[in-house]
């Protein structure tokens, strides 16, 4: 619950009138395209991350040295 503190106080139907809107706004058709979009960015973000992550570590060991 606790990673959906950006929502306040939404209930369940406010969020079921949310994703209805979302569902009117953007059709059946579009949502899984965006929905696999964000996936990839998610992915693509968690890759550089991770490779950010390992450089700093090969920084430290190398200047350990």
């Amino acid at each position: 619950m606790d990673c959906l503190m950006f929502l306040g106080n939404l209930g369940t139907g406010e969020i079921i009138i949310i994703a209805l809107i979302v569902l009117l706004l953007f059709g059946g058709k579009k949502i899984p395209e965006l929905m696999r979009g964000i996936g990839k960015g998610v992915k693509n973000f968690k890759d550089g991350v991770k490779g950010i992550e390992e450089e700093i570590k090969l920084d430290d060991t190398e200047s350990k040295n």
